[in-house]
C-alpha cells in the first residue's frame, strides 16, 4: 500500500500549474491515487498542503455527501477528474471552486455533481513544512536556473560559430540573394545589456500566477524526474550497504605511524590548495574558432 511518502514522491514530478480563485492567483499541484491524495498550493508568499488517505477521504465524503453511497476510490477518481481541467487551464461550467484563507491554513471548496446528485468537497490545507517547500519548489527552481544557464551558453556558442561560418562565406565571395536576411554579428555583452534594460522589466512585471508557462512545466518535470531517479539510487545504495563488519577492524585497532616518505609527501601536498566545489561546477564558456577559408567561392 502506498504511504504518504510515496504519494509525495509521485507528486514531486507533477508540474506546478497556475490557477485562479476569484481574483487570487495560485500555483498548485496534486497527485491522486487509489490510496489517497496529496495537494500542494502556494500564492508565492505561503505554501500549504493536504495529504489524505482512504480513511480520511471516506469519512469526509460521508460528512459532506450524505446522499452519495459510492466507494472511496470513486470519490478519488471523481476528484481527479474535477481537478485535472482546473490545472490544465480549462473552464468547466459544471464545477465551481472557491478558496478561503483561515488563521491556520487554507481551505479549497469544490462544488459539482456525481451520479446526478450534488457533490461537495473541501481540501483542508495546513502550512507545508520547510523540507517539502524546498523539495518541490526551491531546489527544482535552482536546478532549472542552472539548466537554463547552460542552455544560454550553448546557444551563445552556436551563434558565434554561425557568425564565423557566415564570415567565411563572405570572405570567399558569397552574397545574399535577399538583403533583408542580413544580420549583424552577435555581441554577447551588448545582448546582455539590452536584455537587462528592456526584457527583464517586462518579465518581472508578469502576474505572479503566470510563473510556470508550458515550457517551464516541461523543464520542471524533467528536473524533478532526475532528482527522483537520483533519490532512488541513493536509497538502493543505502539499503545494500550495511555497517562495517567488526572483523575488518580488529586486526589493526590503531593505524600505523606514517613513514618519513609519507610525511614528506603529505607536507608537499598540503602546500597545494585544493580546488573548491564551486570551481568544479563553473560553467564552461565556449569560444568560437574562425573557420579557415577553403576557397569554395573563389
Amino acid at each position: 500500500m502506498e504511504g504518504s511518502e510515496e504519494l509525495e514522491s509521485n507528486l514531486l514530478t507533477k508540474p506546478w500549474a497556475s490557477v485562479c480563485f476569484g481574483e487570487s492567483a495560485f500555483l498548485a499541484k496534486v497527485c491522486f491515487r487509489d490510496t489517497g491524495y496529496i495537494l500542494l498550493i502556494s500564492d508565492l508568499s505561503s505554501v500549504w498542503y493536504e495529504s489524505a488517505d482512504t480513511e480520511a477521504v471516506g469519512q469526509r465524503s460521508k460528512d459532506l455527501n450524505k446522499r452519495l453511497t459510492v466507494h472511496v476510490s470513486s470519490f478519488l477518481h471523481h476528484l481527479c477528474d474535477l481537478m485535472s481541467p482546473l490545472l490544465a487551464g480549462q473552464s468547466d461550467t459544471t464545477t465551481s471552486f472557491s478558496c478561503h484563507r483561515t488563521a491556520g491554513g487554507l481551505s479549497l471548496h469544490v462544488k459539482s455533481t456525481l451520479s446526478g446528485l450534488p457533490f461537495y468537497w473541501k481540501f483542508h490545507c495546513c502550512p507545508a513544512p520547510v523540507e517539502m517547500v524546498s523539495r518541490h519548489l526551491v531546489r527544482p527552481l535552482i536546478r532549472m536556473s542552472l539548466a537554463l544557464q547552460y542552455q544560454v551558453q550553448e546557444l551563445t556558442s552556436l551563434l558565434l560559430q554561425k557568425d564565423a561560418e557566415i564570415e567565411d562565406y563572405r570572405e570567399n565571395g558569397a552574397t545574399l540573394s535577399r538583403d533583408r536576411l542580413r544580420t549583424e554579428p552577435f555581441q554577447e555583452e551588448l545582448f546582455q545589456q539590452n536584455f537587462m534594460a528592456e526584457s527583464l522589466p517586462q518579465i518581472c512585471g508578469v502576474a505572479e500566477g503566470q510563473a510556470f508557462a508550458s515550457a517551464l512545466q516541461q523543464l520542471y518535470t524533467a528536473v524533478t524526474q532526475q532528482e527522483a531517479k537520483q533519490s532512488r539510487k541513493r536509497q538502493r545504495s543505502d539499503d545494500t550497504e550495511g555497517p562495517t563488519p567488526a572483523a575488518e577492524t580488529t586486526g589493526h585497532p590503531h593505524p600505523p605511524p606514517p613513514s618519513q616518505e609519507d610525511e614528506t609527501a603529505s607536507s608537499s601536498e598540503g602546500t597545494t590548495p585544493a580546488s573548491s566545489p564551486a570551481q568544479k561546477l563553473r560553467l564552461p564558456v565556449a569560444k568560437a574558432k574562425p573557420k579557415k577559408a577553403k576557397g569554395l567561392f573563389s
